[in-house]
């Protein structure tokens, strides 16, 4: 399951556009919208300090957020963020509403544990092709990260996404071939020569 939901206070905006959205950063606030569920989008403020604390926290993009908007509270799913190219901080967030039966799209972290039991003990490398996996789940129901157990594996193995166990609801959003998301491979020769003098 993804992390415990938190909540956000809000304020609703009339102006937008980019002079606004400015003036708006410039005092410590962040634009934001909030749309879906086949209501009107609604253009909203955030507290810049608040909203970077969840970001840099991990798992925003996967927990479920209560946005309390001027007293009415909604639930919503971060969709996308902005980050300022040269300064990185946050420009704009938009937030999906949801509901506990709401099916969403979301892309989760893959981890990797035992590799002291596997051939990365021994000086081969774990090769990651996807970090991270979308998937369909239940907006409720969004596993923190995918874990795949490396115990055994060899120099030249692959690991596919059919020997990862996914949690009940989910599901790939690729399903037309079992995707690879790591390999073990054979060391570089320069860190080969380095242990074999050592």
């Amino acid at each position: 399951m993804s992390n415990a939901t938190y909540e956000l206070k809000a304020e609703t905006r009339e102006r937008v556009g980019k002079g606004s959205s400015r003036e708006l950063r410039r005092n410590g606030l962040i634009p934001a919208v909030i749309y879906g569920d086949k209501q009107a989008p609604i253009a909203i403020t955030l507290n810049t300090n608040e909203v970077t604390k969840r970001i840099h926290a991990g798992g925003f993009m996967t927990t479920v957020a209560t946005i309390d908007v001027n007293g009415e509270k909604i639930s919503v799913l971060p969709k996308d963020y902005q980050l300022d190219p040269v300064r990185d901080f946050t420009m704009h967030i938009d937030f999906l509403r949801v509901t506990a039966s709401s099916h969403v799209v979301v892309s989760v972290p893959v981890h990797f544990v035992n590799e002291d039991k596997s051939a990365v003990k021994t000086g081969a490398v774990l090769n990651i092709v996807r970090h991270e996996v979308e998937l369909h789940a239940l907006a409720n129901a969004i596993p923190e990260a995918l874990t795949f157990d490396l115990s055994g594996l060899k120099v030249g193995d692959s690991i596919h996404i059919s020997a990862i166990k996914l949690p009940a609801g989910t599901s790939t959003v690729i399903t037309d071939r079992d995707f690879t998301i790591a390999t073990i491979v054979a060391p570089a020769a320069g860190v080969a020569e380095e242990e074999e003098t050592a």
